[in-house]
């Protein structure tokens, strides 16, 4: 099989792990926790681990393996960042809306926050998100970074993306098995009842669709083509050279030539002439 119908035999299982995982968390809540609502009952912590794995770890999960799906190679990388970027600011507000639910109701039933295990690889692992995503931004999608830190930061935006998954994925397992502990009533634990059976089964769900994605990831034959035009970044002086160069359309060909010359630009002399600039 070629190497864009493999990729969809991995990519597939992606997608509709995933939404098996948003089916059953969101399955749970209802079933055994009577809903949701937004009043600072238990109602509203149900919203807790829905807004969680949505934007943790489903949403994240598609955001990090969107550069590897190949209908998007023949197209600009521009407008694949644009939404790769979008995806991960949906998933970090969802996260952000899920800290919010669980922060809520605590305070409506007078109970501690930021005291269990759980509780504080959760806290972790948004900040590093939204220290990622801004990252993110200041380095590949501002035309004005310096071509340096956007090489230096590839390797590590790349690490971190895999950080965040892993902690993600702790941070939910380790919340499932905390929520079962203090709310399963009647029969204890260990004797394994029908809630702890389908929660324990929606953890494995959840650790099948992270292991789907890191072995997307890992494949290095569905990385995206790299061109020399892709990877060149854009510039302050490539900037300000076409605004100067729109602005002053009447002018000579001594300007544009000492513009070009200025900045070093070879591809705007051999475009200048081209479209009748000078």
């Amino acid at each position: 099989m070629s190497p864009p119908v493999l990729f969809w035999v991995g990519y597939v299982p992606c997608l509709c792990s995933g939404l098996l995982c948003l089916l059953a968390v969101s399955f749970w809540s209802a079933r055994w926790h009577g809903g949701f609502s937004w009043d600072g009952s238990a109602l509203q912590f149900n919203w807790h681990p829905v807004l969680m794995v949505a934007g943790l770890v489903v949403l994240y999960g598609n955001a990090v393996v969107l550069f590897r799906v190949p209908f998007t190679w023949r197209q600009k990388k521009l407008t694949w960042k644009l939404v790769h970027g979008s995806l991960m600011l949906l998933a970090l507000l969802l996260s952000v809306l899920g800290l919010c639910a669980v922060f809520d109701n605590h305070r409506s039933s007078n109970i501690p926050d930021m005291y269990s295990l759980h509780s504080w690889v959760g806290i972790c692992t948004v900040i590093m998100f939204a220290f990622q995503w801004l990252l993110g931004l200041a380095g590949f999608l501002l035309p004005c970074s310096p071509p340096r830190f956007r090489s230096n930061l590839k390797p590590v935006h790349v690490w971190m993306g895999k950080a965040i998954l892993i902690l993600s994925l702790t941070s939910c397992i380790s919340g499932i098995n905390e929520q079962l502990f203090f709310t399963l009533s009647g029969k204890p634990y260990n004797s394994l009842p029908a809630e702890a059976k389908f929660a324990n089964s929606l953890g494995l769900l959840i650790v099948a669709f992270v292991l789907v994605v890191f072995g997307i990831l890992s494949n290095d034959d569905w990385q995206r083509p790299e061109t020399h035009h892709e990877s060149a970044p854009v510039s302050m002086g490539d900037i300000l050279l076409i605004i100067l160069l729109s602005i002053n359309t009447n002018r000579k060909r001594p300007f544009c030539f000492e513009m070009t010359k200025m900045f070093g630009h070879q591809p705007y002399l051999v475009y200048l002439r081209r479209t009748s600039w000078f």
